[in-house]
């Protein structure tokens, strides 16, 4: 572990050193891309500086009770290498979990999708109090937000909403994020006071350029079309609308959302990766059948992987287990879900670190 943190510290000051070099500053693109994985590596070098310290000052603590005869420094000295014991084990188990390979795709930007699902008029009430509760933690995470599409509902909320999410760390937030979400409560549409379950989907989808992925142009082929639906004349005319097929799978996928053909792109490209990662990650698991499945899951949108229960005003996350599956729903729906989202995080790490682990 010191020989790739000592690697690791070497970028980083190679990387430090290229931010103060005049011909990156004049490169907006250049000084972006190295400003961001500088900043990626601060948390691991802080970590290992503290490690560091802390061994430097465990090996002095021993080196004084060798030679120390007087009993209570000999006895201060033994107090403090116990606490130094300590404090090396728990930074040791943070710099594994930093150190822990992360998703290459949770810096990107997202396309955030809710649409209602099973349940009517129900289900588009709740994917409007979905998208309410969304946009609250936005805005906490100071993160940018343009609506692409939306398509209210009949009685209100909405059928479906179509978000740009821009930020820091958007996607490695919000990948668990995708799935069906489930509501249980008596609807304001109900009369005798019944509870009713309704259901509505998230998708969470990464925003990838061409040079982002490992797909080769030529097995790309690309169509514009004139989109319908709203926009009046202006869509009608215009070819806005992208559809991408991947020669080699046959995967598809298109995008008539926006009135912007780039904007079109950047969503179908996202789903086009989407489509070809899902197929290649259903073909390791069914090779792998006899592994454990991650604790949270693959995000598919067929899976049930949240229940909002109204009457007991609680919310549960079915990926966990234990008490750590369950939340309080009023602090939930306001915005309040840095903690459920921490404990997935923490959970996906876990099984990362296994991973690993089995691998060494």
């Amino acid at each position: 572990m010191i020989e790739k943190l000592s690697a690791i510290r070497d970028k980083y000051v190679y990387l430090e050193e290229q931010l103060s070099d005049p011909s990156i500053a004049g490169d907006q693109d250049k000084m972006r891309k190295v400003n961001k994985e500088y900043k990626s590596l601060q948390p691991i070098i802080e970590a290992f500086n503290r490690y560091e310290n802390v061994v430097n000052n465990l090996k002095s603590a021993k080196a004084l009770l060798e030679v120390e005869t007087d009993p209570e420094m000999r006895e201060m000295a033994k107090e403090e290498i116990e606490a130094l014991k300590d404090q090396e084990v728990i930074i040791e188990e943070e710099l594994k979990v930093l150190l822990t390979p992360k998703d290459p795709d949770d810096e990107k930007d997202v396309i955030f999708e809710i649409r209602s699902g099973t349940g009517g008029d129900e289900a588009a009430l709740f994917a409007g109090d979905l998208y309410r509760m969304y946009m609250r933690y936005f805005a906490n995470q100071g993160w940018q937000v343009e609506v692409v599409d939306e398509s209210p509902g009949t009685v209100g909320g909405f059928s479906k909403i179509i978000l740009e999410v821009t930020g820091e760390n958007v996607y490695g937030k919000l990948k668990f994020e995708s799935g069906a979400h489930r509501v249980q409560r008596v609807p304001e549409t109900e009369a005798k006071g019944r509870v009713h379950t309704s259901a509505a989907t998230v998708a969470v989808i990464p925003k990838y350029e061409m040079e982002d992925i490992d797909i080769r142009k030529e097995d790309i082929r690309t169509d514009v079309f004139r989109a319908s639906g709203a926009g009046g004349q202006h869509v009608n005319r215009t070819e806005s609308g992208v559809r991408f097929t991947h020669l080699p799978t046959g995967a598809v996928a298109e995008s008539t959302e926006s009135r912007s053909q780039h904007k079109n792109r950047e969503i179908a490209m996202g789903r086009l990766v989407q489509q070809i990662r899902e197929a290649q990650a259903s073909q390791f698991q069914n090779a792998q059948a006899a592994q454990r499945r991650s604790l949270v899951g693959s995000g598919d949108r067929s899976e049930k992987i949240r229940t909002y229960n109204w009457p007991q005003n609680r919310v549960t996350d079915h990926r966990l287990e234990g008490d750590n599956k369950n939340f309080n729903l009023d602090k939930v729906v306001e915005g309040d879900i840095e903690g459920l989202i921490e404990t997935l995080v923490i959970a996906d790490n876990a099984e990362r670190m296994k991973g690993e682990e089995a691998g060494n």
